[in-house]
């Protein structure tokens, strides 16, 4: 699965338009850069739902060289061998790996932990990288913006299943039960089926791309 390419264009001509608006002293060429950006969301309109006024307000508020969102994900294990996985609560409850957007003053391994404490309820310690995933390039389905996906081994340290806002379940998965119904858009199975072998072999390579 692969993003369309209107959509990979899309992504394209805003990410030039949101760099050349950063760095421009020129009014004509920040005439051209805005001009860009608002057929790039009238393109996306086109294909979506979405007015183009809400989507070049999106575009709008991305400022400074263009560069991928980084999205943390946490592979926690127990003792037995499962994965810890939470219902999205925001994708009709399927299930993924706890996490999220990574917020700013906090390090990648620390969005990670507080990821997991805010969706399931338990503390861990993040132990390694085990992948820094492209989305587009993983086949998670069409986004406005090009992403990068940090997933992280974690084992437990305490804490308890909650469930919070975001998340309406918290269950731990033998490799032969990882459920179907996955939020693509966040997780894939195949990622999840993956990340079991990272938990058996310390020495295994973080993936990539």
């Amino acid at each position: 699965m692969t993003d369309p390419d209107w959509l990979t264009w899309t992504r394209e001509m805003q990410a030039i338009a949101q760099t050349g608006l950063a760095f421009t002293r020129d009014p004509y060429d920040r005439e051209r850069y805005e001009m860009l950006r608002e057929l790039g969301a009238r393109i996306m309109a086109a294909h979506t739902d979405a007015p183009a006024q809400r989507i070049e307000a999106l575009f709008a508020g991305e400022q400074g060289y263009a560069t991928p969102k980084l999205d943390v994900r946490a592979a926690v294990f127990n003792a037995a061998g499962e994965i810890l996985l939470v219902r999205e609560a925001a994708d009709a409850g399927r299930w993924t790996l706890p996490g999220g957007w990574a917020d700013v003053n906090l390090t990648p391994a620390e969005n990670c932990a507080k990821e997991v404490r805010e969706e399931s309820g338990y503390e861990v310690r993040v132990e390694r990288l085990a992948a820094l995933w492209d989305r587009t390039r993983q086949g998670h389905g069409p986004l406005a913006f090009s992403v990068a996906k940090a997933v992280f081994l974690c084992t437990v340290t305490g804490g308890a299943p909650a469930t919070s806002l975001e998340t309406t379940g918290v269950g731990w998965f033998a490799r032969a039960d990882v459920p179907d119904d996955v939020s693509v858009g966040r997780t894939l199975k195949a990622q999840i089926l993956r990340l079991f072998d990272y938990a058996a072999d310390p020495l295994l390579p973080a993936a990539f791309d």
